[in-house]
């Protein structure tokens, strides 16, 4: 009987993790989400395993300038509900960037992006949001990423 290859499963002191830099200003927020979210979950690399968080650290800046398509930016909903009858809540795009919360905008998308599990969160900490172009992370020397 022939032996066979045993699969693969990358070990945490294996993975190597990068810095990658996003300027969202003028781009579309589905787009740079989708990206986030690759870059986050480590899709690329030739050892993703998705039981395993195999990432590399994101840091998106000038968040308040994404532009959502359409008229998302006015039918869009986040929905909230406190957990009591008859408390839950919307707010819109529009609403969040007049709150000086644009950066939940692009929290949320990539979030819905990520799956539904006890990895979810522990890679969003990877994830840095900044509305302006100035962030606090030049040490890690990230590599900037057009899109």
């Amino acid at each position: 009987m022939e032996r066979t290859q045993k699969t693969y499963s990358p070990k945490e002191k294996e993975i190597t993790r990068q810095w990658f830099h996003i300027d969202a200003n003028g781009k579309v927020l589905g787009k740079v989400a989708t990206r986030v979210a690759d870059l986050l979950r480590g899709k690329a690399k030739t050892i993703f395993a998705p039981h395993v968080d195999c990432g590399d650290f994101v840091i998106v800046t000038n968040v308040d300038g994404i532009v959502l398509t359409g008229n998302k930016e006015t039918q869009k909903k986040y929905m909230s509900h406190s957990g009591y009858q008859g408390h839950e809540s919307a707010i819109t795009p529009d609403e969040l960037r007049r709150k000086g919360q644009a950066d939940r905008i692009l929290l949320e998308a990539v979030r819905g992006m990520l799956p539904r599990n006890k990895l979810r969160d522990e890679v969003l900490t990877k994830l840095k949001i900044f509305t302006g172009d100035v962030h606090n992370h030049e040490a890690q020397k990230p590599v900037t990423i057009e899109l």
